[in-house]
């Protein structure tokens, strides 16, 4: 077992924590859900939501954080 790896390890994974600590406190704050191109309809007892802006925006992000650690 390499103690430096683990060690790693645990600093990343503390700093998702960290994060998603961050995003579970000002998550009501963020626009996400409510984008211009998010899809709402919605009349009586139905509702439909398709948040296509915010599944774009997510995902962008998402690729450029990947791009970002992947590359050694």
């Amino acid at each position: 077992m390499n103690w430096m790896e683990t060690g790693r390890f645990l600093m990343l994974a503390g700093a998702v924590l960290m994060v998603l600590g961050f995003l579970f406190l000002f998550g009501d704050k963020l626009p996400l859900g409510r984008l211009l191109g998010d899809i709402r309809i919605g009349s009586g007892r139905f509702r439909l939501y398709v948040p296509v802006a915010t599944c774009a925006f997510v995902s962008v992000l998402i690729t450029l954080l990947v791009n970002f650690f992947s590359r050694r």
